[in-house]
């Protein structure tokens, strides 16, 4: 089981929490980052907590710390590293030695890419490792000058036998998946000893509770969780998990068939008679009204807890290599591992491989997309749901912005 640790509420000044690069990635809490430390397989694995959005639209974003069993520690996707979570990290330095490398697994999320540089110079003696086929916008810049150290950043090759770790670790590349404008790609890491599979974005769990780390300040919960401006919402177990299960509707979707967006003029007026118009309240803007039906598309969204890959993943990205993302997730399903820990939501996830697999079979012909997600295939994803994705991949398409999805295997 894993043990959550509150080490992450101790700290007695605000400046711990301080992230002041945040205008790079302008992001939710901004300049004020909490970090939360679990401990998923004792003296092993941990996972660091903290908090990114949009518009109170709050998930979790994850990094990983695994303990070598030659000493030291390896990091994978680094989170800002404020002061509380440098001193959260330089606990585990002190007893299981110091950090020996440091990885960045994608080369599409800036939100991971942003803090490998900030990270890596806290450990000066660390090796840096990222995901071949690094790309920035709107130039297309040398690492060096995205802020990763010259001298001691490295391509992960191709073949995981060939790195300084490879006793304790696979690795299987997704990708390069031409976007157009970029591309996508994911490195998993398989860590053998404790059967745990490390991923960045391609599948992760939603649950229906909210996660530990967006509980540390319930304002945006409390935010989604009203009904139209004029609210005002008792900070309760309830209400929390109405928001938080609404965000994660908004996360996935943007725009579920079950939201409603007020229209300017409308929603203007509201917030002029709005009880709460402070600016934490967006000065009384609230432009969403729920139907009735939200919770059957989050519940349909959850399935259960099962394992499944974004449908924004689905509709705009894996789509345009279904062969080479199916071969991957073979790969992936290979290696005899009990848990993932995703960068996202929940997190650990217990399942076998079977399940990674069967979280792909909506690039198989027999399935569509948001089927095929539960295991059975029984409980797709609503179709009304994917309808803004599905337009926003239509205009994709007809501008050549994209290239257009290929047939499923």
């Amino acid at each position: 089981m894993a043990a959550q640790e509150m080490q992450g509420q101790q700290s007695i000044h605000p400046r711990d929490w301080s992230w002041p690069f945040w205008p790079a990635v302008p992001l939710y809490p901004y300049g004020r980052r909490r970090t939360l430390r679990t401990e998923v397989v004792k003296d092993t694995v941990w996972t660091f907590d903290q908090l990114q959005g949009i518009l109170y639209v709050v998930v979790p974003i994850r990094m990983s710390v695994v303990k070598l069993e030659a000493g030291g520690l390896l990091v994978y996707a680094p989170i800002a590293p404020t002061r509380e979570c440098i001193r959260l990290v330089q606990e585990l330095v002190d007893q299981h030695g110091d950090i020996k490398y440091i990885i960045l697994p994608t080369v599409s999320g800036i939100e991971h890419k942003v803090f490998v540089g900030p990270f890596a110079r806290r450990f000066p003696n660390a090796q840096v490792f990222v995901a071949p086929n690094q790309w920035s916008f709107p130039l297309n810049l040398p690492l060096s000058w995205l802020g990763l150290p010259y001298r001691r950043t490295h391509l992960l090759p191709d073949d995981s036998n060939q790195t300084p770790f490879a006793s304790e670790f696979d690795y299987a590349i997704l990708g390069p998946i031409e976007l157009g404008p970029g591309r996508f790609e994911e490195v998993a890491f398989f860590h053998k000893r404790s059967r745990t599979l490390l991923v960045t974005d391609s599948v992760l769990s939603v649950p229906e509770e909210p996660p530990a780390i967006v509980q540390l300040d319930p304002y945006p919960l409390l935010f989604h969780a009203k009904d139209n401006a004029f609210d005002i919402v008792e900070d309760n177990r309830a209400n929390r998990r109405k928001g938080w299960q609404r965000i994660s509707l908004f996360a996935f979707y943007f725009q579920p068939s079950a939201l409603n967006v007020v229209k300017m003029g409308q929603s203007i007026r509201d917030a002029l008679l709005a009880q709460d118009r402070s600016r934490k309240a967006y000065f009384g803007w609230f432009p969403f009204k729920w139907k009735d039906g939200w919770k059957r598309s989050f519940d349909a969204l959850r399935g259960g807890g099962r394992l499944f890959v974004a449908p924004i993943l689905q509709t705009l990205i894996l789509n345009r290599a279904p062969k080479e993302t199916l071969d991957w997730a073979d790969q992936v399903a290979s290696w005899n591992f009990q848990r993932i820990i995703p960068c996202h939501f929940d997190s650990p996830i217990e399942v076998n491989p079977d399940q990674f697999r069967q979280a792909f079979s909506f690039l198989k012909k027999e399935t569509s997309v948001g089927e095929g997600l539960t295991g059975s295939g029984t409980h797709p994803l609503p179709e009304e749901d994917f309808e803004l994705l599905r337009e926003l991949d239509e205009k994709l398409n007809r501008f050549r912005i994209t290239p257009p999805p290929q047939e499923k295997v």
